[in-house]
């Protein structure tokens, strides 16, 4: 059976577009509280799964060694806009562990999102750099480790090294999965990515968010890394983007993240809630809208938070002259 429609476009009067999705809602002891579509079908979580990809940067003494405050912390586990803030803040990571951006194995590409960072650096006349991908962050962490460490930074991104196996034995702790080979692809910027169902990332995040079935050194390095992101929001995505202006809004009490392929995760928490979504056909928009919904449901009627998440369910379509001619509106399904 098909999935439930998830988020909708509308033009004047009718629906012009729809977009079917799954997505489901844990609490602190990761039962479900609600769902939507097929959430044991395995997806690939794509960058949506950084925060757990950033454990060993703390649990290793990485982070502390190199004097990585709140601001690095969230970089790691950032798909950041490529603004200059970011850039740079990559390059200086690099530098504190004697490594420069050509150290990087994600690949360089112009900045994804938002025309105006992409229309700067071309009218620059500069070209993009490894440090410009979305995803330099999260690399320049995995450097920063194997370099703590005394590993070799030439294969960081192979399987075998030791980084890797840290990150896999990581998110299996977490999601309670087994990681095997035939789970795992290479993301757009070449590291690792294992697809599993959505519930488990899911309760995998209700763990981050709440330390339970953790022992007390992943707890503690978890809580820092969910609240340096939410203390610093635009480090993890940019100006205008969903994930920054949300945990803006919401002032430190809710970590959203965003995945390629319209994949979102999210926690609250203070409440132990968390959830994980999938919209089908890979649309972001969709997700955007649809996470704002759930994260509503899962609050409940009346919490404070509500009437802050409310405007990010919904947003305008407008024409080429500014007029508002339609929106994209969540369809809370279930």
């Amino acid at each position: 059976m098909a999935n439930p429609v998830i988020a909708e476009v509308t033009r004047g009067a009718r629906v012009e577009s729809i977009h079917r999705g799954r997505a489901v809602a844990v609490d602190a002891d990761g039962r479900i509280m609600f769902s939507a579509g097929d959430i044991e079908l395995p997806v690939y979580p794509r960058s949506a799964l950084k925060l757990m990809q950033a454990l060993p940067l703390v649990e290793s003494g990485a982070a502390d060694a190199f004097g990585f405050g709140d601001r690095e912390l969230a970089f790691a586990g950032a798909s950041h806009s490529s603004e200059p803030a970011h850039v740079e803040l990559a390059r200086e990571m690099l530098s504190k562990a004697g490594l420069t951006q050509d150290d990087l194995q994600c690949g360089a590409h112009w900045p994804k999102f938002g025309s105006d960072t992409m229309v700067a650096l071309a009218r620059s006349g500069a070209e993009p750099t490894r440090a410009h991908n979305n995803c330099s962050g999260k690399h320049a962490g995995f450097l920063c480790v194997c370099v703590h460490q005394g590993v070799e930074t030439g294969d960081y991104l192979a399987d075998g090294n030791s980084v890797q196996r840290q990150v896999r034995a990581a998110i299996e702790q977490l999601t309670g999965a087994n990681l095997n080979a035939d789970r795992c692809g290479l993301d757009g910027c070449s590291a690792p990515t294992y697809a599993l169902p959505l519930v488990a990332f899911a309760r995998g995040f209700a763990r981050l968010a709440t330390g339970n079935g953790l022992d007390a050194a992943r707890a503690k390095a978890a809580r820092r890394l969910m609240q340096a992101s939410m203390a610093e929001p635009f480090m993890v995505a940019g100006t205008g983007r969903f994930c920054t202006d949300l945990m803006i809004a919401c002032t430190g009490r809710v970590y959203v993240k965003t995945g390629a392929e319209g994949v979102y995760v999210g926690t609250v928490p203070e409440v132990g809630i968390a959830l994980a979504l999938k919209c089908d056909d890979g649309a972001t928009r969709a997700a955007e809208v649809a996470m704002a919904a759930i994260l509503l449901r899962a609050l409940g009627p009346g919490h404070d938070l509500s009437a802050t998440i409310a405007p990010f369910t919904v947003r305008p379509v407008r024409d080429w002259n500014g007029t508002q001619v339609g929106e994209l509106r969540a369809a809370t399904p279930g």
